[in-house]
C-alpha cells in the first residue's frame, strides 16, 4: 500500500526537476556574448563617455561585429549610433576599434571566446556621437593632396590615356584603399601631429597619383609635401600596415614618397 502512495507524492517533484533540467539545458545551449560599447551623446547635458554592456545570443545573430551592432540597435537600444553602408568591406564607413585593433565592423568576425568584446570609435579623433568619429580633418588632408589626375597634355587619340601593363601595375596595392582611416588612427605620429602630419592613408593616396603614368604633376605634388611634417613625421612604426583591413602596405608607400622627395629621378618600385 505504500508504493502507490509514495509514487503519487513524488511524481510532482520528479516533474518539477525534469522541467528545471530542461530549462537549464536550454539555457546552457545559448551562446551568449557581451559587447561593451562606447557611448556618448553630446546633445544630452551632463552626459559623459562610458561603456555600456549589451548581451546577445550568437545563435540569433550573424557572424560579424556589424551584425551584432545592428541586432543591438534593432532589438535592444535604438539610440546606439554608428556608421555603416555596404557590409562588404568596400565603403569604409564602419571603421572602429574592436578588441583593441582598428578594423571594419562588417569584416571583423565575432570572437566566440566567452569574453567581453569592447568596441570604441577610431582612436584619437573627435567623437560626434557614440561610435561616430569626426572625419573632417581627415578629408581636409585628403583634399590637400589633390586626389585626381592633373595634366596639361591631351590624350593622343583625343579620347583616353593608355597605360602599359607595367605602368598599371604600379598602382596595385594603392588604388584598393577605401579611406576608412584605420591606418591613420593607429599611427602614434598621427595621434600627436594630426594637424600637420598627413598620415598613412592620405600619403598612400598621394603616392598613387605620383606614380600614375597618366599624371604630369609629380614635381608639384612633391613640393606640397616637402616640409618637416607632411611626410617626415612617419617613424616607420608600421602600425598602419599591421591594422589595414584591406591588407595594404601604407608604410611602403610612405617610404617611396620619401625617396622621391630625396631624388625625383628615383625609379618607382612596385608594391611588395
Amino acid at each position: 500500500m505504500l508504493a502507490p502512495s509514495t509514487l503519487k507524492m513524488t511524481s510532482p517533484l520528479v516533474s518539477m526537476v525534469a522541467r528545471r533540467s530542461l530549462q537549464t539545458s536550454a539555457s546552457a545551449m545559448e551562446r551568449l556574448k557581451t559587447f561593451s560599447i562606447y557611448r556618448w551623446n553630446p546633445e544630452e547635458p551632463g552626459d559623459k563617455p562610458r561603456l555600456q554592456d549589451y548581451t546577445i545570443d550568437l545563435d540569433q545573430c550573424g557572424p560579424m561585429v556589424l551584425d551584432a551592432l545592428l541586432k543591438i540597435k534593432n532589438e535592444l537600444d535604438p539610440t546606439l549610433t554608428f556608421r555603416r553602408s555596404c557590409r562588404e568591406g568596400i565603403c569604409g564607413s564602419c571603421a572602429m576599434n574592436v578588441k583593441g585593433s582598428n578594423t571594419l565592423a562588417c569584416t571583423a568576425k565575432i570572437a566566440d571566446d566567452g569574453k567581453k568584446t569592447k568596441i570604441y570609435p577610431l582612436p584619437h579623433m573627435y567623437v560626434v556621437k557614440d561610435l561616430v568619429p569626426d572625419m573632417t580633418n581627415f578629408y581636409e588632408q585628403y583634399r590637400y593632396i589633390e586626389p585626381y589626375l592633373k595634366r596639361d597634355t591631351p590624350p593622343p587619340d583625343g579620347k583616353e590615356f593608355i597605360q602599359s601593363e607595367a605602368d598599371r601595375a604600379k598602382v596595385d596595392g594603392l588604388y584598393e584603399c577605401i579611406l576608412c582611416a584605420c591606418c591613420s588612427t593607429s599611427c602614434p605620429s598621427y595621434w600627436w601631429n594630426s594637424d600637420k602630419y598627413l598620415g598613412p592613408a592620405v600619403l598612400m593616396q598621394a603616392y598613387k597619383w605620383m606614380v600614375d603614368s597618366r599624371d604630369e604633376y609629380l614635381k608639384e605634388r612633391l613640393d606640397r609635401l616637402d616640409n618637416s611634417y607632411s611626410v617626415y613625421k612617419c617613424h616607420t612604426i608600421m602600425n598602419c600596415t599591421k591594422t589595414c583591413p584591406k591588407g595594404l602596405n601604407p608604410g611602403h608607400a610612405i617610404a617611396e614618397v620619401k625617396k622621391l622627395l630625396q631624388n625625383d629621378k628615383y625609379e618607382v618600385q612596385p608594391q611588395q
